[in-house]
């Protein structure tokens, strides 16, 4: 499964890299702490998430994670889209809540 299926299953709004969308997804990851997501996440998940700063992308980029999903409509910061843009990580956003997103995903991955 890659990205680009997942934002057309879900209906995502891309807000950075959509030319990373073909990276493969092998499971995902839903929290806000960040300290937990570093301890936790594995590579080539999708990160489900209501933080918007750009704290979230070097978490990304840390553990090699395939893309950030903002959720409830959460909109990035400027500054975390454009530090996703420099290390190639996709933005994409749910009007969904988490549960829902991860949900779907699962369903999809699984």
């Amino acid at each position: 499964m890659n990205l680009e299926t997942i934002v057309k299953e879900l209906g995502l709004k891309v807000k950075c890299c959509p030319e990373s969308l073909g990276r493969e997804v092998k499971g995902g990851y839903i929290g806000d702490l960040l300290s937990d997501v570093i301890a936790n996440s594995k590579p080539d998940d999708v990160w489900i998430t209501r933080q918007i700063h750009q704290n979230i992308v070097a978490v990304a980029s840390l553990k090699d994670i395939a893309g950030i999903i903002l959720v409830q409509g959460a909109e990035p910061a400027q500054e975390t889209v454009e530090k996703a843009a420099k290390e190639g990580i996709p933005v994409m956003v749910s009007d969904l809540g988490g549960f829902e997103v991860a949900g779907k995903i699962h369903r999809l991955i699984f």
